[in-house]
């Protein structure tokens, strides 16, 4: 007996959306490269590898982001204990409202995540590493 979704995607996303503050391109370039802004990269190394990086973002892949922002975990990164503005994106902006939304909930804040994800980030221009630079 195939099992019965009770809540899909679309709403946890719709849900995410709702709470949490979403940034276009142009307003996350604005705030890149502040030092009271932390940029955090949720793609796969291997995206990293096919598509390039946001320079000065802090990768964390999505499978480890619960365990890096908790304090009382034994993966726990400092850089999730500063008092400063986390803008979370991914290839397309799914995973980062998705991840956002629960780093929300465990009181990182403020939180933000970028509409488009890295995609849109390139496509508008923005400063990016080239994979092997």
């Amino acid at each position: 007996m195939p099992q019965t979704i009770v809540k899909g995607y679309k709403a946890l996303m719709d849900e995410a959306n709702a709470r949490i503050e979403t940034l276009g391109v142009e307003d996350a370039r604005a705030l890149h490269g502040r030092e009271d802004v932390v940029f955090v990269d949720l793609r796969d190394p291997r995206e990293l590898e096919r598509e390039g990086r946001m320079p000065g973002a802090v990768h964390c892949p999505r499978g480890m982001l619960e365990f890096w922002i908790d304090p009382d975990s034994p993966y726990h990164k400092p850089v999730f204990a500063q008092d400063k503005r986390f803008v979370f994106f991914c290839a397309g902006g799914w995973r980062s409202a998705l991840a956002a939304a629960t780093a929300d909930e465990m009181g990182l804040t403020p939180v933000a995540h970028v509409e488009g994800g890295f995609k849109a980030w390139k496509e508008a221009g923005g400063p990016v590493e080239q994979p092997g630079a």
